[in-house]
């Protein structure tokens, strides 16, 4: 049986797995995507369409996204290529450092993700388009 004391936290998770990973300021995801990262959006729709997006990045929500990395998966999408810079980010970091670290351990060994997210993005004057 599970008790409060030894279950573990979101925030402790996103922390753990924030050691793991590499974490990129959203000067740093400019550069990388200058030089030809693929940056990966991992929010829902319904977030995407409220705030807007970065322009250069690819849709892949939080759900789908381990299907859409596996080149078994019939899901598999080819901008997820295991040799490439891929940079994942969601609204604030949390699921990004999650999915960043989940993607390591299919095998990628070039991910990072950007930290603080979308809200980071946005706050340091990067560009955001609107979706219809």
């Amino acid at each position: 049986m599970n008790d409060s004391n030894s279950m573990k936290t979101a925030s402790g998770m996103v922390a753990d797995a924030k050691a793991r990973i590499q974490n990129l300021n959203p000067m740093q995801v400019s550069e990388a995507l200058r030089r030809g990262a693929t940056l990966v959006d991992i929010r829902e729709m319904e977030e995407r369409k409220k705030e807007g997006t970065i322009e250069a990045a690819v849709y892949a929500p939080r759900g789908m996204l381990e299907f859409y990395a596996d080149p078994t998966s019939t899901y598999h999408r080819p901008e997820f290529y295991p040799d490439k810079q891929i940079i994942l980010h969601c609204a604030s970091g949390g699921r990004s450092a999650l999915a960043a670290d989940m993607l390591q351990q299919m095998g990628y060994r070039n991910v990072a993700h950007l930290d603080g997210g979308f809200k980071a993005w946005k706050e340091q004057g990067q560009p955001v388009q609107t979706l219809p």
